[in-house]
């Protein structure tokens, strides 16, 4: 799929948003710009955030919990992680139960989410982005409504 600009790649996220549950894991990966941050804030959008959804780089984890949004989000991003071990600290496997999910940077924890969307942003020459999916069976049917 080819998201021609970020605004297309923030309604992409606004489209998912319509699609996930509590459980979800979706994985974002792609080079510095690519887009990863505006798929998560369009899906926190249309989630029922208000204001912009900041980059959770520094903080690791930035949780997102009702009313503030309409199912609680857990956006993560590993950028900084150095050992995938210390993932094992940030407790994302007792918030994946009843958050959705949404790690950027999952490379840098090989083999954690198996089971995730898996979403890959490549940067085009036209300055568009090819974005690429592996669906697992858990989202299959929903996948064909995106």
């Amino acid at each position: 799929m080819i998201l021609a600009n970020p605004a297309a790649t923030e309604a992409f996220g606004a489209r998912l948003a319509a699609l996930v549950a509590p459980g979800d894991i979706i994985t974002l990966s792609g080079p510095l710009g690519a887009g990863k941050t505006s798929i998560a804030r369009g899906l926190l959008s249309a989630l029922g955030l208000a204001g912009e959804a900041p980059s959770p780089s520094f903080a690791i984890v930035q949780p997102y919990e009702v009313p503030e949004v309409r199912i609680p989000v857990q956006h993560v991003d590993l950028y900084r992680i150095d050992d995938p071990e210390e993932i094992a600290e940030l407790g994302l496997d007792e918030a994946a139960g009843d958050s959705v999910l949404l790690v950027e940077w999952p490379e840098r924890a090989p083999g954690w989410w198996p089971d995730a969307l898996a979403l890959t942003l490549e940067m085009l020459p036209d300055g568009s982005r090819r974005l690429t999916a592996s669906v697992p069976p858990g989202w299959k049917a929903r996948w064909q409504q995106i």
